[in-house]
């Protein structure tokens, strides 16, 4: 199994209806900020490992379960559902509790990249340095598309309601192993074995659950708005790193109705901005190429 290099710690911390389950690498340093790492939808903070190893700057290193996923908790009922705001805003509660007043910088990976590339141009004073890991963000929308937007909506709320939607579960660790390494042919065995333990547990029968809610898998009500995203993109102050992999992931997941050309020509919008690439990687380019990975980001964040 994968041998860890630096190992984190973890910390819960209330952030507003939920207890976050937090990693953390390092100590805090007077002369640094922290850096802040977000995963991507149905992962976990424990996924930017590999990565983490790799890099050589020594940074103070703080990266949260999302609500919903890993280790993080609600307190109070379940939820039916997730709001892409509501990932802003914890994000902003997390910030007040580990940086308070300082600039931070911030890396995000799909989801999260989509998330850390709003939050900057919203609060653009909190972020010193923004890097977008495939943070794509979503093919542009209609207007003329909102009442079936709705209608799947209320369909997918309806079949979570009466227990349709679920997440396959598996009969052991290495069933998860395999999984992962189906996904992503890259992911060698060592550390598909562990990164299973950290993607899913085991209940009391000994069958390995995803650590995310079937909610996650309801589609937002909202249509996503490309225009709005790029009028938060052009307040970005942060210089700004955006990198894809050498795979066309928008290629497989859109067949032409969203392309990396459109996504590139959407994020001109952010003032100051550096395009990279990573060779020979897919879209976990964290787990396919870390090393390569970390030499960006040291260069970049130094």
């Amino acid at each position: 199994m994968y041998q860890v290099i630096h190992a984190s710690r973890s910390e819960f911390v209330p952030i507003r209806d939920h207890l976050y389950h937090v990693r953390i690498w390092g100590e805090p340093q007077e002369d640094a900020p922290p850096l802040v790492l977000v995963h991507g939808w149905m992962d976990v903070a424990a996924s930017w490992q590999f990565m983490v190893d790799a890099l050589q700057s020594g940074r103070w290193i703080v990266a949260p379960d999302w609500r919903g996923f890993g280790l993080t908790r609600r307190e109070g009922a379940a939820v039916d559902g997730y709001w892409f705001a509501d990932y802003l805003a914890d994000l902003d509660a997390l910030l007040d509790h580990y940086a308070g007043g300082r600039a931070v910088d911030l890396v995000g990976h799909s989801m999260g990249g989509n998330v850390a590339m709003i939050y900057a141009g919203v609060r653009p004073a909190r972020i010193r340095r923004l890097v977008n890991l495939e943070g794509f963000g979503m093919p542009a929308t209609k207007a003329a598309q909102a009442p079936g937007r709705y209608g799947q909506w209320l369909d997918e709320l309806r079949a979570l309601r009466q227990g349709q939607t679920t997440l396959k579960h598996y009969d052991s660790a290495d069933q998860v192993a395999r999984r992962l390494m189906k996904t992503n042919p890259r992911l060698p065995q060592d550390k598909a074995d562990w990164l299973a333990r950290q993607w899913a547990k085991p209940d009391e029968q000994g069958r390995w659950h995803i650590l995310g809610d079937p909610a996650h898998k309801v589609i937002s009500a909202h249509l996503y708005r490309a225009d709005e995203a790029q009028e938060v993109f052009r307040r970005i102050e942060a210089p700004t790193l955006s990198v894809t992999a050498s795979d066309d992931s928008l290629g497989l997941w859109w067949r032409g109705k969203y392309t990396l050309a459109d996504y590139r020509e959407r994020i001109q919008a952010v003032p100051q901005l550096t395009e990279a690439r990573v060779e020979d990687a897919g879209h976990m380019l964290h787990h396919d190429q870390p090393e390569a990975l970390a030499r960006l980001l040291d260069r970049f964040l130094d």
